[in-house]
């Protein structure tokens, strides 16, 4: 979460890059990429082809994530025949950007979220904004939040510390979902003008990890990356979103990055001890409606191939 002092920052350096740029920065947000990966992670079984998309952060809101507009990335995202479709949460819009625009009702994004199609099923995990804008579970500290029955209502698989065995061709892996790491705000206002927020989460590796029954690679959602730096060896595969790519990068450099590890983990494949790790760009917009450098897209996975 952005302080003042960050958000007065990036509204600066951001309105002057559209200013230079002719408004680009407010026209990007309506683009939508394909961005491809092909790799095969550690112990990953010879010959298993899966191929996973994977959407993050839509922040629905109009006029920039419309019912209409999710559709169109749901439709796109079915053409392109994945074997199975994970969501890496965030789907409802921050306090901030809501202003600018309007809220949209749970129903305007989900129906047509829930049109996703993969044989191997559509999996998804909660973000912090999913937790933070429901002021009923803020206020009680206890979820679920009401964006996880809306997200099963529509016939999507919630994950919360759990973990899930799937086979292709004979071939067995396990897809894990992650707890929010920022569920909950502070107790109190005592971590102001602090760098770091003490937030509570609802994470927990060991919990889900418990759950892994075999030897079978492990492909975990984490909302937040940061969780990525003490993530052991047994997942092969980390897939986060949150940070937007950045949202604004300007020849690659991201001034704003949510994260505890600063740039470490803003965007891209990311290979650390062995490990993998995948940062999402996203699909809508946090804070303000604009992205720069860093435009929506849908990840395509295509695991069991070596990186072209």
């Amino acid at each position: 979460m952005l302080t003042r002092r960050q958000f007065i920052k990036g509204f600066a350096l951001t309105s002057a890059a559209a200013a230079a740029c002719g408004g680009y920065a407010f026209a990007e947000p309506f683009r939508l990429a394909v961005t491809r990966y092909r790799l095969t992670p550690p112990r990953w079984p010879q010959g298993l082809n899966v191929k996973i998309a994977v959407l993050a952060d839509l922040h629905a809101c109009d006029p920039w994530m419309t019912g209409a507009r999710v559709a169109q990335i749901v439709r796109r995202t079915n053409a392109l025949g994945p074997d199975v479709t994970l969501l890496l949460g965030d789907y409802v819009v921050g306090y901030r950007l809501s202003q600018l625009g309007r809220k949209i009702g749970d129903q305007e994004w989900a129906e047509p979220l829930g049109e996703l199609k993969a044989p191997l099923g559509v999996h998804g995990v909660l973000g912090n904004h999913d937790w933070w804008e429901d002021h009923g579970v803020q206020h009680r500290r206890q979820g679920p939040p009401r964006v996880r029955r809306v997200l099963e209502d529509a016939g999507i698989n919630v994950m919360e510390n759990d973990a899930l065995r799937i086979e292709k061709d004979g071939q067995g892996f396990w897809i894990a979902g992650l707890g929010d790491q920022w569920a909950f705000w502070p107790r109190d206002r005592k971590w102001r003008g602090r760098r770091e927020i003490p937030y509570q989460g609802v994470d927990d590796v060991p919990a889900m990890l418990r759950q892994i029954t075999d030897q079978a690679p492990v492909i975990t959602m984490a909302h937040e990356p940061d969780a990525f730096a003490k993530m052991p060896e047994q997942v092969s595969l980390t897939l986060s979103g949150h940070t937007h790519g950045g949202q604004v990068r300007v020849f690659g450099f991201a001034p704003i990055v949510p994260s505890r590890y600063g740039r470490r983990y803003t965007y891209g494949h990311i290979v650390e001890r062995g490990r993998h790790l995948i940062v999402s760009g996203g699909l809508g917009c946090s804070g303000l409606p604009i992205r720069f450098g860093s435009p929506p897209e849908i990840v395509l996975l295509e695991l069991g191939s070596e990186r072209a």
